[in-house]
């Protein structure tokens, strides 16, 4: 579908660094234009002005989008600089680590407001530009929003939520013309993979240190990610899981929980 990017209107979440970054990049480079929404932590200017080099027509607004009033007033400042959005990427979102029991109510409820209520939030603001454009919703999950796995506090929880506001999405919104994909990767290549959850894992396991809990999995590059997930917008798919043999333990942990636990605990 050449050309189908071409100005284009893309708004990445949390698209200033990481995975969001590569996000950005990948659909600038395909001719979109891209609003990117993110804390002002000192990288939000220069990963606009890298886009602009290139030629892309972008813009940033700093945003606290666990904030409605932040979110209000970022999606009003890109439907005054651009009249309209074509591409919602929900990508901001982090990681914990935790047993299950250690983790408070508080802990729950403020990973939940990030990787859950942000996305519920910048999507109902998004939603009347994204019905007129015909446009796509794309949700990043994990492969912990379809299982879960040891020590990783409130996570799956949070992206559980995620997978199931995407189907409902997708069942109300198809008639209206919205595409919503989501996305549920494994562990993404980190240059701070070894070390990144060292004082959040405190005892836990060593395993618990590791990506993805310590899942068997090599880590996937976020520019390759970011490249199916533009393909897959094009072709209006419904779930991008990545890698897709995961898609197997899925359906086995829905036929026998049982087995499915075996498993989990032979690739953690």
């Amino acid at each position: 579908m050449a050309g189908y990017w071409q100005d284009k209107v893309v708004v990445v979440t949390g698209g200033s660094q990481g995975f969001g970054r590569a996000i950005a990049d990948v659909y600038a480079s395909a001719g979109a234009k891209i609003a990117i929404i993110a804390l002002d932590d000192g990288q939000l200017d220069p990963a606009v002005e890298s886009l602009k080099v290139t030629g892309c027509d972008a813009l940033g607004v700093g945003a606290d989008i666990t904030s409605q009033d932040d979110v209000d007033r970022a999606f009003a400042k890109i439907a005054d600089h651009f009249g309209r959005i074509d591409v919602l990427v929900n990508c901001a979102g982090r990681s914990t680590r935790g047993a299950i029991l250690d983790t408070t109510p508080e802990e729950f409820q403020s990973l939940l407001d990030l990787n859950f209520m942000a996305m519920v939030r910048c999507t109902r603001a998004a939603a009347k530009m994204l019905i007129e454009s015909g446009g796509h919703i794309v949700n990043i999950g994990s492969l912990a929003a379809k299982s879960a796995s040891k020590f990783v506090g409130a996570y799956p929880v949070s992206k559980h939520a995620a997978a199931a506001y995407s189907h409902q999405l997708r069942l109300e919104l198809a008639e209206q013309g919205v595409h919503v994909l989501l996305v549920c990767p494994g562990p993404l290549a980190r240059d701070d993979a070894g070390i990144r959850y060292n004082e959040e894992a405190g005892d836990l396991p060593d395993s618990a240190r590791k990506p993805g809990g310590g899942v068997k999995l090599k880590g996937i590059r976020p520019d390759y990610l970011a490249g199916r997930i533009l393909k897959s917008c094009e072709r209006r798919k419904p779930e991008l899981v990545v890698p897709a043999k995961a898609r197997l333990l899925f359906a086995i942990s829905q036929l026998s929980p049982s087995l499915g636990d075996w498993i989990i605990r032979k690739m953690t």
